[in-house]
């Protein structure tokens, strides 16, 4: 017998149809300036659950924190990243999303991290341009349908 997930989404299907992907991925925005660091297992467990996101490379651990925590853990960082999150519910083996959503950032010069989480994707883009990158992406629904 198969072992059931606890998470509370046990069942739930994301969607895969590529249609009703772009029609429905309604962008919003994540208050907030974030940073990527690598760090060692030391500041991992100073950080408690403030990342939010951690993975393991074998170079270190990648963390992904508020700008302020960075600051307040006196973290090294680069670059500033505003938060993208696609509102719809994709299947993590859906086909076409991404591409299209990685494509269009792309042609107006626009870099893009992405995280795919169990309902929703995540998009990392500069911060001084996330205004633009949500404008080009509640776009894409109506160049689709023309």
């Amino acid at each position: 017998m198969a072992e059931r997930s606890r998470s509370v989404g046990f069942g739930m299907t994301g969607e895969s149809n590529l249609k009703v992907l772009v029609r429905e991925m309604k962008p919003q925005e994540v208050p907030g300036e974030f940073v990527f660091c690598s760090i060692d297992s030391r500041d991992l467990q100073s950080l408690g659950n403030t990342p939010l996101l951690m993975y393991r490379e074998s170079e270190g651990i990648t963390v992904v924190v508020p700008k302020e925590v960075a600051l307040k853990h006196s973290l090294s960082f680069e670059n500033t990243w505003g938060l993208l999150t696609l509102s719809v519910h994709s299947d993590l083996e859906a086909v076409g999303l991404l591409a299209t959503v990685t494509n269009a950032l792309a042609d107006s010069e626009i870099s893009v991290n992405v995280v795919s989480a169990y309902y929703h994707d995540h998009l990392f883009v500069p911060y001084s341009k996330v205004h633009d990158a949500l404008q080009i992406l509640e776009e894409i629904p109506e160049s689709i349908v023309k």
